[in-house]
């Protein structure tokens, strides 16, 4: 008859749980939260001091039911669940919905699904901590309030079925401004000039990149600057004036983060922050591995501390110098840069052991698992091993009062280099270089390549790169990066294109509410401090209804203000002079998830729709017709003509009517500017009203 109940979250965790605590021991799963506020209502008693109203939700009835049955026959009850805020309510939640007795139940976690590891967290069990309960209770609280102010508005003003989001608006808030900076951005012309050397003794020629004078570094921004540099070498003597010869490092890096991860998987293996997060929990959970059945391989996956334990550090470090000698043990344990508050409550994601290597669980694993399982192994080898040293020369190259240089490395010892290159790896040019050269070499010019470029927008935002930005800005936590970028994508306010994360016509839509009624809310510095506010209640140097005690008067206001003054956003029932062919009515502009779309009024008898084409009241450059806006598949907009696909002329910002005067081609509006659309011309000039 068992004696112990442990309760954890997932169900997959039940069968290794309960091998590797024997049968004293019954395990059961609540399958994650059992009680949340009511979907029906705010669920918070805003007249009496911000009261939650909890209610067990549909479809735990049974769990809960099966579950107290255990706990009345148990000795004592752990609480396992998964180890951070969230994990925490939940016990509490089970705690009152058990009505478990405090001196029967104790708390337990566990970094790792191990035995070492579950068998030491039994021993070591505590009380629950209320002020990580109260946490993630102001931070549930904070967006229920959120998401039940100011989705009706947005309903109201735009359409049913929006919905807003605490963090989810303020992620789309930044990458609405990318967009409206790229979408902005004028073109600079810029040169550069390489010269090829024939070096004495030496077949190769050697390419050096144009500096500009002894002090001072010169960029050529236009062709008139590069033919007065090329007119003054034209006679000029090369000679090598400068030779150095050092040594430089490359850290190796520190083992990663929720965060680092997700952004490592992303360019690495393509994988979405919802992909990696879902393979993530998998290996954390367990995996059945040939002969040891079912074990948890990794440590948990939701932290944003580079530590590592003690234990794991001196097990690396034994496992490198077995496999590849003691000079490539790291000498210590480097720690993160943290600028940012981190809640240090678990370790870096790691794996649980080591000499488990990617090759020897290829079988056990699906091939998903097994490429994030080499990424998570192969970063945590290189964090304790030594940096990778390079050889480097550099040469200085004069000719006249111009310089040349040349910058070359070599790798002298790989390091960590040996299991672990990240993707941004730099490639290493002149690797070749001549050792001999030095002032007194023979030099004479070749030729002169000379490359005419522009300066590039800024990149549109990536799932990795909107994840970096929200960790640099203090936005969300680990737990939350995966969920708002899957919820603004499901919710087609973004649209996510061969990586590229874009804006939807309605995304800007709702984006603009945001920004014009809910300006605090969309504010990136309010969101920071607020996250910074849930670390201190998490503390316990904050009261949690203190929190939302200052929120609420707050929003409440601006809802009730952007009820009054909000313009309601004309996007749907549009009447226009497109004429019904089936039954003669005139049709109407809808909104449907992916933008506009002409449909009849005499819905349901009549179910005729076809495509809106918005004109622009600009002629197609190429053919003389309408230029209409247009949407791509996935949502993103841009301007194509109305006789595609017989005319082919289609363009990502707005053309103009007026014609460059320069050279006769279409121009473009970007912000207050108009800008030739052949960015060999450009010509830029400020934009008149256009009527």
């Amino acid at each position: 008859m068992a004696k112990y109940l442990v309760i954890v979250e997932s169900p997959a965790k039940v069968k290794t749980i309960k091998k590797f605590l024997g049968s004293n021991y019954e395990v059961m799963a609540s399958n994650g939260h059992v009680r949340d506020l009511p979907k029906s209502q705010l669920g918070v008693d805003v007249e009496h001091d911000y009261e939650p109203k909890y209610i067990t939700i549909r479809g735990k009835g049974d769990i809960l039911a099966a579950l107290r049955k255990a706990a009345k026959k148990a000795d004592k009850v752990y609480l396992a669940t998964d180890p951070d805020r969230e994990g925490e309510a939940i016990s509490w939640h089970l705690a009152h919905s058990l009505k478990l007795d405090e001196k029967k139940m104790r708390r337990i976690t566990f970094n790792e699904i191990t035995k070492t590891a579950v068998k030491a967290s039994i021993k070591e069990g505590r009380e629950i901590d209320q002020n990580l309960v109260d946490a993630q209770q102001t931070r549930r609280i904070l967006d229920r309030m959120v998401g039940y102010k100011i989705s009706p508005v947005l309903w109201a003003k735009v359409k049913r079925g929006l919905s807003a989001g605490r963090v989810q608006s303020v992620a789309l808030r930044i990458i609405g401004d990318r967009e409206e900076e790229i979408n902005n951005f004028i073109p600079e012309e810029y040169w550069t000039l390489e010269a090829d050397f024939s070096v004495e003794g030496e077949k190769k020629p050697l390419a050096a990149k144009f500096y500009g004078t002894k002090n001072k570094k010169m960029n050529i921004r236009s062709k008139a600057e590069l033919d007065q540099i090329l007119d003054d070498l034209k006679d000029a003597e090369y000679q090598v004036a400068e030779v150095k010869n050092g040594e430089r490092s490359k850290k190796a890096p520190l083992p990663f983060t929720t965060s680092t991860l997700q952004q490592e998987a992303s360019k690495v293996l393509n994988f979405s922050t919802q992909k990696t997060m879902r393979l993530a929990q998998q290996l954390y959970e367990g995996v059945d591995i040939k002969g040891n059945g079912t074990v948890g391989i990794i440590t948990y996956l939701r932290t944003d501390s580079t530590r590592i334990s003690e234990e794991a550090d001196a097990a690396a470090r034994e496992y490198i110098t077995q496999e590849y000698g003691s000079e490539y043990v790291a000498d210590s344990e480097k720690k993160g840069d943290n600028k940012k508050k981190i809640q240090d409550a678990h370790e870096a994601i790691r794996p649980t052991d080591i000499k488990r290597t990617p090759i020897s669980l290829k079988e056990s694993l699906s091939r998903d698992q097994y490429r994030l399982y080499q990424l998570i192994w192969k970063r945590f080898a290189a964090s304790r091993m030594q940096q990778a040293k390079y050889e480097t020369t550099s040469v200085k190259i004069q000719g006249g009062e111009y310089y040349f240089t040349v910058a070359a490395s070599k790798l002298k010892f790989p390091g960590f280099m040996t299991v672990y290159t990240q993707e941004d790896e730099e490639k290493q040019e002149n690797q070749l270089l001549v050792k001999s050269i030095d002032e007194h070499t023979q030099i004479s010019l070749k030729e002169f390549k000379e490359q005419q470029h522009f300066t590039q927008p800024p990149a549109h935002y990536t799932e990795a790169s909107l994840v970096k930005t929200l960790e640099e800005l203090g936005i969300g936590r680990p737990s939350t990066y995966a969920p708002t970028i899957t919820t603004i994508i499901a919710r087609r306010y973004v649209a996510k294109e061969n990586k590229n994360l874009y804006m939807t016509e309605l995304g800007e839509v709702v984006n603009k509410i945001m920004k014009e009624a809910f300006t605090s809310i969309v504010d990136v510095n309010f969101t920071a401090t607020m996250e910074e506010l849930l670390d201190c209640v998490g503390e316990g140097k904050v009261q949690w209804k203190t929190v939302i005690r200052n929120f609420y008067p707050d929003l409440e206001e601006a809802v009730e203000k952007a009820e009054k003054e909000l313009e309601q956003v004309k996007i749907e029932d549009e009447v226009t002079d497109v004429v019904c062919e089936l039954c003669g009515r005139n049709m109407v502009i809808k909104y449907g998830p992916h933008g506009k779309f002409l449909a009849c009024p005499g819905f349901p008898e009549c179910k005729n729709t076809k495509p809106y084409l918005e004109k622009i009241g600009v002629p197609c450059p190429i053919c003389g017709k309408d230029v209409v806006v247009k949407r791509s598949k996935k949502g993103r907009l841009y301007y194509g003509c109305e006789n595609n696909p017989e005319c082919e002329f289609m363009s990502w910002q707005k053309p103009s009517k007026k014609k460059c005067p320069s050279c006769g081609s279409y121009m473009l509006e970007k912000g207050n500017k108009l800008v030739c659309a052949d960015e060999h011309c450009g010509y830029v000039e400020t934009r008149q009203n256009e009527s």
